[in-house]
């Protein structure tokens, strides 16, 4: 009887210190954590990233929390320097979060998957579309966007059916930079063309003289730009201030409403591609609800980036559910390998053991007057 006794005392004591396990996971709350950049240049990425994220955490939350946990965000600035992302995500880590979500850029998430891959911990939504983080595909990672070689080969098709020859490449000189720069010249290689000129920029800086002479001087009809956006709007600057008649083309990681705000008079007429729907419009009911659930978190500004933050939130909450009432990191992963064809409101998200890609959706937009955009 004593021995019964003492295995029951056991078992019972174990309960607690097993619900302790899981990292971020308390009875009233689950902890997920960002590591984005919040200073410096692009720091507008990761804010407006983090404003969406946070739109549809402050909805859940009043509605009770996933399962009766509210969700509580822990963000660290990396500053969008590789060097400095590991050890934000570390300490984030050491935070004890349960998963992450919303991080922003191609050579910080290398950097960042070296420390979340090697600690299991599952990462939703990475603000990137290089290939470099799609494959060999992570078990760890669940993307929300679509790949900037979906957008490139979008953006030289458009350039094509326009009647375009001679297309170059800006590029951040980085994973990133040079992730755009492949995809276009793949895309161009599908229609027997080559990439007609080329210049580049170093990452958080403006020094695009070197990059404006080079190209300028090819007369291109289009410029591919994969840059963010205080860069691209200096070059643009440059380049319509030399004289050129280039139509210019940006990727989705530009930021769009900052790169129009940097433009100003001179955004009329900049194309870029983008990997959600758009956030002003009101056919799409995702987007309704992210307008909605935006204005009473007090964003207003309404922009492509909070969306996707948005989106990125949808899917981690959608998971959450999936995965139960105790949620485990690999039960997290699991229940995200299980959603196939799930519809967020007009947007749809699909994965498998096989597929993290989630979604292909590449839409074109300018800027118009007074820097509005226009689909």
């Amino acid at each position: 009887m004593l021995k019964k006794i003492i295995v029951a005392s056991l078992a019972l004591a174990a309960v607690p210190a097993m619900a302790q396990q899981q990292p971020g996971v308390f009875p009233d709350k689950i902890v997920l954590g960002q590591a984005a950049v919040f200073s410096g240049p692009a720091a507008q990425l990761g804010t407006q990233m983090r404003n969406g994220i946070k739109s549809y955490f402050d909805y859940i939350n009043e509605k009770g929390g996933v399962h009766g946990r509210k969700l509580e965000l822990l963000s660290e600035d990396d500053g969008y320097d590789p060097a400095k992302a590991p050890g934000a995500s570390q300490k984030l880590i050491d935070q004890k979060v349960f998963a992450l979500l919303g991080y922003v850029g191609t050579p910080t998430g290398v950097a960042h998957l070296k420390v979340t891959t090697a600690t299991k911990v599952p990462l939703v939504g990475m603000f990137t579309g290089a290939e470099v983080l799609r494959e060999p595909m992570n078990r760890y990672v669940f993307h929300v966007r679509a790949s900037y070689y979906d957008e490139t080969d979008k953006i030289v098709e458009q350039v094509v059916s326009t009647g375009g020859k001679k297309i170059a490449v800006f590029y951040q000189d980085d994973a990133y930079g040079e992730a755009g720069r492949k995809g276009t010249e793949m895309a161009l290689g599908k229609r027997g063309m080559k990439i007609h000129s080329n210049g580049t920029v170093e990452r958080n800086t403006l020094k695009v003289e070197d990059a404006v002479k080079s190209i300028n001087a090819s007369e291109p009809d289009a410029i591919v730009m994969v840059g963010a956006y205080a860069a691209c709007a200096e070059f643009i600057k440059q380049m319509r201030s030399g004289g050129s008649g280039a139509t210019f083309y940006n990727v989705s990681f530009v930021g769009s409403k900052a790169l129009a705000d940097a433009l100003g008079a001179n955004g009329s007429g900049v194309a870029i591609s983008q990997v959600v729907p758009f956030p002003w419009g009101t056919a799409v009911p995702v987007v309704k609800e992210y307008q909605a659930l935006a204005t009473k978190s007090g964003f207003n500004d309404y922009n492509f980036s909070a969306m996707e933050g948005f989106l990125t939130a949808k899917v981690m909450v959608e998971a959450l559910r999936r995965a139960g009432k105790n949620p485990t990191r690999e039960g997290l992963v699991d229940a995200l390998e299980r959603m196939q064809d799930v519809d967020l409101g007009g947007f749809y998200v699909s994965y498998s053991p096989k597929n993290h890609a989630g979604s292909k959706f590449v839409d074109l937009t300018i800027i118009g007057r007074n820097g509005k955009f226009l689909r």
